[in-house]
């Protein structure tokens, strides 16, 4: 159940939903009950797809720009896209951080980013970061 929990806090946090996975990760670790590398493949997992529904939405939702209920003002989307021009699929790597990883995750799928490429940079931020909450739980990068 603990890695059911994992795995949904960890995709909610991927996606527009205002959602925090760290702390439960954190939670997890410090009990000592479950497989330390189970639950970053766990997290990892849970938000990378997060991240995959993101990309998906981003293919198709450009097409719904201009409705009233469209959740981004048309401008706001323009800046976007031009700085994921500017610094290309590379800003993927920063798909972890809060408040600018999902639209991040998002704008790659309206720019047509290649899924592959989009997963394999997502993947590797998304797990380093959990990997880097882990190290700090236990006090490995003070060492």
């Amino acid at each position: 159940m603990a890695y059911f929990s994992l795995f949904s806090a960890a995709f909610a946090a991927a996606t527009f939903f205002p959602f925090q996975s760290e702390a439960l990760l954190v939670g997890l670790l410090v009990a000592d009950t479950y497989s330390v590398v189970g639950l970053l493949l766990v997290a990892t997992a849970g938000n990378v797809l997060g991240s995959v529904v993101n990309w998906y939405l981003g293919l198709y939702i450009e097409k719904f720009r201009y409705r009233k209920w469209f959740p981004f003002k048309a401008h706001t989307l323009e800046k976007a896209q031009v700085h994921y021009h500017r610094w290309g699929h590379w800003s993927l790597l920063m798909s972890w951080a809060p408040f600018i990883g999902d639209p991040l995750t998002l704008i790659a799928g309206i720019m047509r980013e290649p899924f592959w490429r989009f997963l394999a940079i997502v993947t590797l931020a998304k797990g380093g970061r959990y990997l880097i909450t882990a190290m700090l739980t236990f006090g490995w990068l003070n060492s």
